[in-house]
């Protein structure tokens, strides 16, 4: 090649690179591309205000508020037997009546003792009313005569004042011995009648009665069954019904040592029946004020009315809990947060489209939201959707989203 043909070669070359370089320093609308690099489209959502509160969910056994095996006071057999299976009753209501040929016995031998006694009440009584009338009768006559004596002398011989005397003395004997012998006779009088009332309460025993309105869950006996008395540990003695109050349960939860602080007496709480597809209102009645060492949990009743009669003992239910609520707060979804020890942090995007890294003070979390105490505002744009590569002063478009609730076991 000869020398100025090379040279115009190089030259040529030269200025191909000159434009491919003029040319990728522009876009395809001929606007320069900026520094940060093209924007990319981010998911955010805004710092509103709502209401929020703690809530736990936990699974148990529903349970009757009261459940007994009733037994027989008074040893008998059943000769009346009104309850079965599933029947309901009332407080007081007779379920079963006993045959006590002894005590029926014992009643009538407390009867006839009463008779007796009340006649020698009547018969003492008669007696001091007889001794009284002589007794009034002879101390008149001492009177009258000791009168005459000690105002005539002479005329009434000393001997007939003290024989007056005498018989008076004898008579008001006489009348404290018959107050005494009626007194003697009321008291055996009552002895009998509290023995009576003693058998015949024993005997009322014979009509076995529920203590509380339920429904028979168990039956035990049946018509001839002999009853034992259930009254001492020496003697097996068998139920006749197992009475489940059936209005009112109470549901069992174990609630853990981070959430005992929270518990109140009056709690709203939420029990949901999966087998029933229903959910019933209840409140924390009752806790142990305790935590167990062994599960680290406390023990908490939950009171649960049943006015339908739906709910059965030892259904499976799941009680929701809801404390330390709180009203018209800041909050951000927590897949807007960012945790790094003890720092807190979101992404937010600024009204000219570019992100910054701020720290946030939270307050209460729950399984979808976070109370911000400090660090936003109202209104404020906060990145939820993926955050990975995302640098402070990066700019974005943001694009408004919905970010679904998510409701754990606890919160």
């Amino acid at each position: 090649m000869q020398p100025q043909n090379y040279r115009k070669s190089v030259a040529f070359a030269f200025l191909l690179a000159a434009i491919a370089a003029t040319l990728g320093s522009c876009s395809s609308t001929g606007r320069p591309v900026e520094a940060g690099g093209p924007a990319v489209t981010v998911g955010v959502t805004k710092v509103v205000k709502k209401s929020l509160g703690r809530e736990l969910t936990l699974s148990s056994e529903l349970v009757p508020f009261e459940e007994i095996d009733v037994y027989a006071k008074e040893s008998g057999y059943i000769k009346d037997l009104k309850v079965d299976y599933g029947t309901h009753v009332k407080a007081g209501q007779v379920m079963a009546v006993l045959e006590i040929p002894e005590l029926e016995a014992q009643l009538q031998e407390d009867q006839s003792e009463v008779k007796s006694a009340t006649d020698q009440v009547t018969r003492a009584q008669h007696e001091l009313s007889r001794d009284q009338a002589q007794y009034n009768a002879l101390h008149l006559e001492y009177t009258r005569l000791n009168g005459v004596f000690q105002s005539q002398p002479g005329i009434v011989a000393q001997q007939e004042v003290d024989d007056a005397q005498g018989k008076d003395l004898a008579a008001a004997a006489q009348v404290d011995a018959g107050q005494a012998a009626l007194e003697a006779a009321q008291s055996q009088l009552g002895a009998a009648k509290a023995k009576l009332a003693h058998d015949q309460s024993l005997f009322d025993y014979s009509k076995i009665t529920a203590p509380f309105a339920g429904v028979v869950t168990e039956r035990y006996a049946n018509l001839g069954t002999l009853m034992q008395a259930g009254t001492g540990s020496s003697t097996q003695a068998m139920p006749l019904v197992r009475l489940s109050e059936d209005d009112l349960f109470r549901l069992v939860i174990p609630v853990p040592e981070a959430y005992v602080r929270y518990i109140k007496i009056g709690d709203p709480v939420s029990v949901r029946v999966p087998s029933l597809d229903r959910t019933f209102p209840g409140k924390v009645a009752r806790f142990s004020v305790d935590v167990r060492s062994d599960t680290r949990t406390m023990h908490t009743e939950v009171d649960v009315r049943n006015p339908e009669r739906v709910l059965l003992p030892g259904v499976y239910a799941e009680a929701q809990l809801h404390f330390d609520q709180r009203e018209n707060i800041p909050t951000v979804p927590v897949q807007a947060l960012s945790h790094q020890g003890d720092k807190t942090t979101v992404l937010v995007v600024n009204t000219d489209g570019t992100i910054s890294d701020r720290p946030v003070q939270i307050g209460i979390q729950t399984s979808s939201d976070a109370e911000i105490v400090s660090g936003l505002s109202d209104g404020e744009a906060v990145v939820v959707s993926d955050r990975a590569g995302l640098k402070s002063g990066q700019k974005v478009r943001p694009q408004i989203v919905e970010v679904p609730e998510y409701h754990g076991q606890g919160s």
